[in-house]
């Protein structure tokens, strides 16, 4: 039997798998790159410290990359692997793309993570027991170790995007698929806005200290830094936005939520009146203000940000070739991939699905509805909700009509052609149409989109 390379659907009730892949992203950001910035400005502050004759910048190195140790090295390794596992099961055949594209580009992250790692054990516990030369050259290491593995995330990422070369499907190769416009866009600005992160958390650390000329003295230094990092970065996200792809640019305009924009704006008039006011009145950093600066960030800037990134790809989830409810849309000749889309139009999904249980196969009135909310399951789940809470629900869209006949044809119409450009082209046959109509005239109308 000719069969797709499909996985088991992880059906995650009332919330969906998209969503907790993105909530475990969206705090690993935060550890990930408040790490990555904090290395570099340790190099910087190192440096000046050294050049100045004012040791007492190191006390501050050190019980930041105390502070790190936990924040960003114990709860981000936890995070870490979390995104794997998540994204494993949500998304087997996307990460198969990457891996397949990028595994030595990975080992190597894997290596100078490892450098990075061990840099920040090194800062810690080593500051006052060796000389400033040997310090600085770790800080340098430290720096350079963190911003390599940023790097290499930031061309996996765009590639999910879409390869950075449309040479690319017919030539295959990483740096075809690596490097583009999108590439260097994209990592300008997450290397402006991890610069805000470093501030942030680094306003928690220093506002606990003590000594009040040092609290305010790092204070005005990370206050510089969060000012010219937010400014810089909300430009940089302006030229980010002119290197999408056009079908990225539509879905933006047409499909991400209206709190899309005022949340990032107010993010960064947010984030630049708290440098400023900080700025200004040293007297006012305060442990509790700093880390509801810090929430404040994942949740208004973050959170939309990491959610909007995810939305423009669709109707892909990896390299413009496998969408996101896995099928593979497209041949990849530099690969040897071939698209399924023949298969599923010659014989459907009930029939070409690995996992669709024997009693479901073939379509009669006893097992109709049982098999539309199959079909919803494995064509529609990795976007949509099934219930009316939780990831775009379905029945939002396509709820409360009660006429199955028609909202048939409507999706034969439209999935169903591949007309919709942010969803995958379904192209479902006369009885799997009927059989998801059937299921989806079930759902109850839902409210906003």
């Amino acid at each position: 039997m000719e069969s797709l390379g499909l996985y088991p659907t992880w059906l995650a009730p009332c919330i969906g798998s998209g969503w907790i892949v993105g909530i475990i992203a969206t705090i690993h950001v935060l550890f990930s790159h408040t790490s990555v910035g904090a290395a570099i400005f340790f190099a910087w502050l190192a440096s000046y410290a050294n050049r100045t004759g004012q040791p007492k910048y190191l006390e501050f190195i050190r019980r930041y990359g105390l502070f790190l140790l936990v924040f960003s090295y114990v709860l981000g390794s936890i995070t870490g692997p979390g995104i794997w596992y998540s994204t494993t099961v949500a998304s087997p055949r996307g990460i198969s793309a990457l891996i397949h594209n990028f595994v030595w580009m990975w080992a190597t992250e894997w290596v100078f993570f490892l450098i990075e790692v061990t840099g920040v054990y090194l800062l810690t516990y080593m500051a006052t027991k060796v000389d400033r030369a040997t310090h600085l050259r770790l800080t340098l290491i430290f720096g350079l170790a963190a911003y390599t593995t940023m790097l290499v995330i930031i061309g996996i990422l765009s590639f999910m995007l879409g390869p950075g070369k449309e040479a690319w499907f017919t030539s295959g190769g990483y740096r075809l698929g690596f490097f583009g416009a999108n590439t260097f866009a994209h990592l300008a600005m997450r290397t402006a806005f991890m610069f805000t992160m470093t501030a942030l958390v680094g306003g928690i650390v220093a506002s606990r200290f003590e000594d009040r000329d040092l609290r305010e003295d790092v204070g005005r230094k990370l206050a510089w830094l969060g000012l010219v990092a937010t400014a810089m970065g909300g430009l940089l996200f302006l030229w980010y936005l002119r290197t999408l792809p056009e079908a990225a640019q539509v879905v933006m305009a047409n499909r991400l939520p209206a709190s899309f924009g005022p949340a990032m704006l107010a993010a960064v008039v947010g984030m630049l009146a708290y440098f400023a006011t900080w700025l200004l009145r040293p007297r006012f950093l305060h442990p509790v203000g700093a880390w509801a600066a810090t929430v404040g960030i994942l949740l208004l800037g973050l959170w939309p940000e990491e959610v909007a990134r995810e939305s423009i790809r669709k109707p892909f989830v990896a390299g413009q070739y496998v969408y996101s409810n896995q099928v593979v849309a497209r041949d990849v000749p530099g690969l040897g991939i071939r698209s399924e889309m023949p298969l599923l139009e010659a014989k459907g999904f009930l029939a070409t699905h690995p996992f669709i249980p024997t009693s479901l196969r073939t379509v009669h009135d006893g097992n109709r509805l049982e098999a539309g909310r199959m079909l919803a399951l494995i064509a529609c789940s990795n976007c949509h909700t099934l219930e009316r809470t939780g990831m775009r629900p379905l029945g939002n869209y396509l709820g409360g009509n009660q006429d199955v006949a028609a909202l048939a044809g409507h999706l034969q119409a439209t999935v169903g052609t591949g007309h919709v450009l942010y969803m995958p082209r379904i192209p479902l046959n006369d009885v799997e149409a009927r059989a998801l109509a059937t299921y989806l005239v079930t759902l109850p109308a839902g409210g906003a989109r």
